[in-house]
This record gives structure tokens, C-alpha cells and sequence, in this order.
């Protein structure tokens, strides 16, 4: 089990068709940008419930990679009693003992959203004068293209790499042990790719035919408890 990922009630657990996994596999695929990691300037680690941004990001430090580090995040109702003290301020101590010195970790422990992630992040790596041309930004495996399209409409200057925890969609359902849930979040963030650019959060991501197509099979099937809110 991923260190840092709820235990699901495993008497909620619903059997999943073979049309259904397919499905939920061009989500997947469709969520991760496919980039090459290769030195940047800085990263950002986006907070969230899954520890294993922290373990990548301490990978790629030390690969390398980056220099510096922003981990951001603050508490939210999926994650407070998991992280009390801020998703930030649990990463970097993640991190540190993967072996990250303390001098190449920022926290930024306030965003409550992805745009807020970026946002406050860049103000971080401002205020500590490390030059910025290009951030390698850490997320989810599942929320790379979200996050790709949020930070190029908060930080549209910036050239953005995208990285995640590399992990096929049958390890990482394994790694979280609840199946449903994690269709309902593939299809809840693509939602969130669909309509975030309409309220002006992200930029537009082309969503192709057959991707529309199997999001709408999914729905339909009932994995819908990650959508957004009315």
C-alpha cells in the first residue's frame, strides 16, 4: 500500500467490466503528457494525498534534474487528518529522508488548488531570487495534463515539464486498493480538463473523440464520485 493513501471500506468495492478497464486505460494514458524529464530551473511538487510525488521528486532531484524544489500545499478535507500538518510540510519531510538536503526544499504551505499551487510557488521562488526559466512540475500520475494546463495559463512564460510517479494504471490501482475510486478520479480530472478553461483556470487541452467517448461511457456507468460540484 502507497504510503500516505486511504484504506477504501473494501465491502464498497463494485466489480468492474472489461469494457470499463479499457476505458479507464485511455483515461490513464491520456491524463500523462508523455514529456522526457530533463533539467529545469526549479520544481514544483503539487500536494495531494499520494506521498509518491515526494518520492519522485526526491528521484529527480537526485538525478539531477533540479536545483530547488517548491513543495506546496496546504490541508484539505481529503487530507487533513493524513497530513495535519500541510501536505507541503509532509513531503518535505518525505523527501529529507530520502535523502533531499533541507537547503534545496522550499515549502509553500497555503494553496487550497492547483492554480493556487503554481501561483504561490512562483511567489516562493521569487522571494528567495532562484531564476526561473523552466520548472519540472510534479503531480499525480493522473493529474499531469491538469496540471499542465493550469501553469500554463498561471505561468504562461515558464517552459514546463511535466513528471509523475511512473506507474502503469493496474500498479497504481493496486498501490491505492480501490478500484472504483480510482476511475471515478481519472474521469473527475478529466472533467476538470473539459471545463476549467470556460471558468479561466487552465488553458484549453484538445480532448479527442474517442477519449470524449469513453469518459462518457464511464459516467454513465456511475463513476462520477470525484465530479465537480454543482
Amino acid at each position: 500500500m502507497k504510503e500516505g493513501v486511504p484504506v477504501p471500506d473494501r465491502a464498497e468495492r463494485v466489480v468492474i467490466a472489461d469494457e470499463q478497464w479499457n476505458d479507464a486505460r485511455l483515461l490513464w494514458n491520456y491524463h500523462q503528457m508523455g514529456h522526457r524529464p530533463r533539467p529545469c530551473s526549479a520544481a514544483i511538487g503539487l500536494g495531494s494525498h499520494d506521498l509518491g510525488v515526494a518520492t519522485t521528486a526526491a528521484d529527480l532531484y537526485r538525478a539531477g534534474l533540479f536545483p530547488v524544489i517548491v513543495f506546496s500545499g496546504g490541508n484539505s478535507p481529503t487530507t487533513a487528518a493524513r497530513f495535519p500538518r500541510g501536505e507541503a510540510v509532509h513531503y518535505r519531510e518525505h523527501a529529507l529522508k530520502l535523502g533531499v538536503p533541507g537547503e534545496a526544499i522550499l515549502v509553500e504551505p497555503k494553496a487550497s488548488n492547483t492554480g493556487q499551487n503554481i501561483a504561490f510557488s512562483r511567489e516562493v521562488l521569487r522571494e528567495t531570487a532562484v531564476e526561473s526559466d523552466s520548472l519540472l512540475l510534479i503531480s499525480k500520475p493522473y493529474m499531469e495534463r491538469r496540471a499542465y494546463a493550469t501553469c500554463r495559463k498561471v505561468w504562461p512564460e515558464i517552459n514546463v515539464v511535466c513528471a509523475s510517479e511512473p506507474l502503469e494504471l493496474d500498479d497504481y490501482v493496486k498501490a491505492i486498493g480501490d478500484e472504483k475510486l480510482v476511475i471515478d478520479m481519472l474521469v473527475g480530472d478529466l472533467q476538470r480538463v473539459i471545463e476549467y478553461p470556460k471558468l479561466g483556470y487552465s488553458i484549453e487541452q484538445e480532448v479527442p473523440e474517442h477519449i470524449h467517448a469513453a469518459y462518457q461511457r464511464l459516467l454513465h456507468a456511475g463513476f462520477d464520485s470525484r465530479l465537480l460540484k454543482p
